[in-house]
């Protein structure tokens, strides 16, 4: 008689694994419902590399409790390993025990509620230079101007680069780093095909992209005002370095650990963010009357409705529409034993669209951000938990501050439903959101 433990793994799709991995890498916004129809709240995957098993929640009371579990068991970082190529074994969303701590606690002082006022004015002011470019009866082509101006504040707010010379050198090469395909996620899980194009072009731009960076984190030590700089790089180079209140201090960020840092914001708050302020003037422009209200928000300073404006927009439309935690151990999850080695994924896009969490669903309706109390486990375009998005403030108020910027000036109107496009790891408008624009 077998001692071993009787697993309980949830049905799932019994195609082979190469398959379901290149349905999830390109079709998860339309398979992933009809998955769960077929399944129900909990159902599994079976992916390469390896392959691995995935187990995808989507029941508040499980995300709930897949959230508040032992993170020494449950590890966000090596759920996100396929990310290491690029973001670098440091990067906060690749580490996991006490090397998380560690990043996190450093990093923190940069996304505070003062330091996140320190950011703003910037954030203004970038915006109003892309706007100024705008002309009344234009067709914006959203998606593309809504990634220059987040790509600008990352340049500038982030990594410090306002000097134009260096912003039209680096401007290029960020651009195709960020631009990940599902083939250049195939080299991330097979280093060999590294050496063979298209994806040696691709990492030769990425060491050009740390050279500068590098040279960057160099002067900006030698800098004597760092201590009168507001950007998070220099903000990341002043913690660590004196003693904390208990005397302990932590010993300071290195190069390595500044560049994964940086590289990870990039990836992780440039087209995120590009993409919810895109759907976001989308939705206002397929509906007048919401449209009506956001306006008289620009108008007389009421952040709290644009912001809702834009948190409806990353519901409806999950950015990212996943987290996933590897199990170190054997684990009950839902009522379920599963084996270490299993990743647990709570569905960003299933919760976000389940009839039992929100009224009318799949309707863009921004009062229930101002009206209603939400669950933060049934909102979670940042995750939660202990690994909830570290830069989600900085997010919110750089959208909110984009979005005003537009509003005060333009009425925005779209002609169409934008169909949902997985880009690399985002879910972005299919026809990058055009805009018909009308000066107010």
């Amino acid at each position: 008689m077998s001692d071993s433990p009787a697993y309980d793994i949830p049905d799932g799709p019994t195609t082979p694994p190469w398959l379901t991995t290149w349905k999830f890498l390109r079709n998860r916004y339309s398979d992933m419902p009809k998955l769960h129809a077929k399944y129900g709240d909990t159902f599994s995957m079976r992916l390469l590399p390896g392959p691995e098993t995935l187990v995808i929640f989507s029941d508040p009371v499980d995300v709930k409790e897949i959230f508040a579990s032992d993170p020494s068991q449950f590890h966000a970082g090596e759920a996100n390993a396929i990310l290491k190529p690029v973001m670098g074994k440091h990067s906060v969303l690749l580490t996991d025990d006490a090397e998380h701590a560690r990043a996190r606690k450093l990093l923190m002082p940069a996304f505070t509620g003062p330091s996140m006022r320190g950011y703003r004015p910037l954030v203004e002011a970038i915006a109003k230079v892309e706007i100024d470019s705008w002309r009344d009866g234009d067709t914006l082509v959203t998606l593309d101007r809504m990634n220059a101006v987040t790509l600008d504040i990352i340049l500038q707010v982030v990594f410090g680069v306002t000097d134009e010379e260096r912003l039209a050198v680096l401007r290029p090469k960020v651009n195709t780093m960020v631009n990940i395909g599902a083939k250049t996620l195939l080299a991330w899980s097979y280093p060999m095909l590294t050496k063979f194009p298209p994806w040696s072009t691709y990492f030769k731009n990425q060491v050009e992209v740390d050279k500068l960076l590098y040279a960057e984190i160099a002067e900006r030590r030698q800098a004597h005002d760092l201590e009168g700089r507001d950007d998070v790089l220099s903000r990341l180079l002043r913690v660590g370095a004196e003693p904390s209140e208990d005397g302990t201090g932590e010993q300071p960020l290195t190069d390595e650990e500044l560049r994964d840092q940086l590289i990870t914001l990039l990836l992780a708050g440039h087209e995120t963010t590009a993409s919810a302020l895109s759907w976001t003037l989308h939705e206002l422009g397929r509906h007048p009357d919401v449209l009506a209200k956001a306006l008289v928000a620009a108008d007389t300073g009421d952040d709290a409705y644009l912001e809702a404006c834009l948190k409806e927009a990353m519901r409806v439309h999950p950015i990212i529409d996943f987290v996933a935690r590897t199990l170190k151990s054997d684990q009950v999850v839902g009522g379920r034993l599963l084996p270490r080695g299993v990743t647990v994924a709570p569905s960003i896009m299933l919760a976000h669209s389940r009839d039992e969490n929100w009224a009318d669903a799949h309707e863009y309706i921004p009062e229930r951000f101002i009206d209603e109390k939400i669950s933060p486990n049934m909102w979670l375009p940042f995750g939660g938990g202990v690994r909830r998005c570290i830069g989600a403030a900085f997010s919110l108020m750089e959208g909110t501050v984009v979005l005003r910027e537009v509003l005060q000036r333009y009425e925005v109107s779209a002609t169409k439903p934008a169909p949902n496009y997985l880009r690399n790891i985002t879910n972005v408008p299919g026809d990058k959101a055009p805009l018909q624009l009308t000066s107010r």
